[in-house]
């Protein structure tokens, strides 16, 4: 039998019914998600991209349901914006199309998969054809088991473009964190180029070395996390900007 065609029925054995698997999935993990509704912790993050560099920095970050977000540290830093801090359901929402996959690369994990919307990226495209052909494809791991998101790929056809592996420990008992994710870019493409500059807040254009006539970008995002405090009521004020002298 064609693999192919075998591989298609043990996908239609296993998820005979794949919409309605796919919801349940992401249902599951978002509430997974939603059981934290406050946390602080210490990440360290260490950086790795071409014509740009940064010592390891330390930034104490407050997170607050849905979206408050306060990050502090010393001196000039960096911290990606895409896949920290947004929830599963916001996530998936960001892409059409969703397929249910099988996966067997690790136990009790499943991939879904989805193209991105273009509206959703960062990106500035230079028109509304280039805006349309656009069409980068994310692959998301979630653990079954703990319905906690294990990696998530970038990538157009075969090559890769962004992904994030995230290792997570039980904290304080009873919620499933993150305690370190590794980022790395692959970044070959003009408007990706663009899109990263705006995910890393413009460091690039900081980059003395970066060849701007080839648009080429890559590099390793490291981060740890440490000193986690989880549902201890936050107060609002903490995320409120104080006025610069």
């Amino acid at each position: 039998m064609n693999k192919k065609i075998l591989l298609s029925l043990l996908v239609t054995i296993i998820y005979p019914n794949n919409l309605s698997n796919i919801d349940r999935i992401i249902r599951k993990t978002n509430n997974q998600y939603l059981l934290v509704n406050d946390f602080e912790t210490t990440m360290s993050v260490s950086l790795n991209v071409p014509g740009f560099r940064m010592p390891k920095k330390k930034y104490k970050v407050y997170y607050k349901y849905p979206k408050k977000i306060k990050i502090n540290t010393k001196g000039f830093g960096v911290l990606p914006k895409t896949g920290l801090f947004t929830s599963p359901a916001d996530n998936f929402d960001n892409l059409k199309n969703l397929q249910l996959i099988l996966y067997n690369k690790t136990p009790n994990c499943i991939l879904i998969s989805g193209v991105v919307i273009s509206d959703s990226l960062k990106a500035q495209f230079p028109n509304e054809y280039a805006k349309l052909t656009f069409n980068p494809v994310v692959d998301v791991v979630v653990d079954t088991s703990r319905w906690i998101i294990r990696s998530v790929t970038t990538r157009i056809d075969t090559v890769k473009l962004f992904e994030i592996i995230n290792s997570f420990g039980l904290i304080e008992g009873g919620y499933y964190m993150p305690i370190n994710s590794n980022i790395e870019y692959y970044i070959k493409d003009a408007k990706l180029a663009n899109w990263l500059n705006n995910d890393l807040g413009g460091i690039m254009k900081m980059g003395e070395n970066v060849n701007s006539s080839s648009d080429v970008v890559q590099g390793t995002i490291k981060i740890r996390y440490d000193n986690y405090k989880i549902n201890r009521g936050i107060p609002d004020k903490i995320f409120v900007e104080r006025p610069k002298d």
